[in-house]
């Protein structure tokens, strides 16, 4: 029988932000778990940064989709020389039934009811689900600390990863006003978003409109992010993968639904809440979600 030290552990995930860092409960439930263990997680190149600081990491493989599924193959060469005591694929693919392999989790995707955390915990037999976590190192943390000040922030995450996610800007910016009095008198905004010219161009309007803004689009690592996530006294942001980073780092957290399903992909954390435009589920214009209505869910969070 191996000893606790010589475990090995292997865990397949998204190759997005967002699915990769709902997968990190069920992923730090085994750690805890197995605390000698050896793990080796594969993932796409933009959910790298979600897993780099990882406790127990051995392996971090990055993979990328390739023409004919020649991805698979690569990680198979990668895999196949190691004996695998747990083998858990958040993707679903077959890869798990190719690998030697103890014990082999394939975690079933496609729509389905329930929340996605949970969808996972039951997979793996956990009760009850464990919640997303994140994982900082103390230079981030420091890093963090220089970037955002000790008087209270407010996190704006104005992007997604496509139009019909994203909140218009004007109403982050009413948002914003009308948040920065009471209880967060005198916050400061901290604006969110990811690497790349079209996240610079969606944030922008929001930067030029909030004077004193912090400017952190696009320059930061994940662990980063997450833990100036976790310096922020409310994030509020549309379903994308920074609203998860900021749900998981414990920070309260306000997501805003549209055009995706708050049902499923509602932020998972301690302090969260939604606000959802008026419609069919999943298909409702984010342009219908009021300030009002969202200001109104803000402040039954904080």
């Amino acid at each position: 029988m191996l000893q606790p030290c010589n475990m090995r552990i292997l865990f397949i995930t998204s190759s997005r932000i967002g699915d990769a860092v709902i997968s990190c409960g069920i992923l730090e439930h085994l750690r805890q778990s197995h605390p000698h263990a050896r793990i080796t997680v594969a993932c796409g190149a933009v959910a790298e940064g979600v897993f780099s600081r990882l406790p127990g990491l051995e392996q971090l493989i990055v993979f990328e989709k390739q023409r004919f599924d020649l991805h698979w193959l690569k990680l198979w060469t990668r895999l196949i020389p190691y004996v695998w005591d747990i083998v858990v694929d958040v993707r679903g693919s077959a890869m798990a039934l190719l690998l030697l392999a103890k014990k082999r989790h394939m975690l079933r995707g496609g729509r389905r009811p329930g929340r996605r955390y949970e969808q996972l915990a039951t997979g793996m037999g956990f009760d009850p689900p464990p919640l997303p976590v994140t994982w900082v190192a103390p230079a981030d943390t420091a890093k963090a600390a220089n970037l955002l000040p000790d008087n209270p922030v407010i996190g704006l995450g104005p992007t997604a990863n496509w139009s019909g996610k994203i909140w218009p800007a004007e109403n982050f910016i009413a948002l914003f006003k009308a948040l920065a009095t009471g209880p967060l008198a005198n916050a400061r905004p901290a604006i969110f978003a990811g690497p790349g010219a079209a996240e610079r161009t969606a944030a922008a309007p929001v930067l030029a409109a909030l004077p004193g803004a912090i400017d952190l689009v696009g320059s930061l690592t994940l662990p980063e992010v997450s833990a100036c996530l976790g310096r922020c006294a409310l994030f509020v942001g549309n379903d994308s993968g920074l609203m998860h980073l900021a749900a998981a780092s414990g920070t309260p957290t306000l997501g805003l639904f549209g055009r995706s399903r708050a049902d499923e992909y509602a932020p998972a954390g301690l302090h969260t809440a939604i606000a959802v435009a008026p419609g069919p589920a999943g298909e409702a214009p984010m342009e219908g979600l009021t300030v009002a209505a969202a200001l109104a869910a803000a402040r039954r969070l904080l």
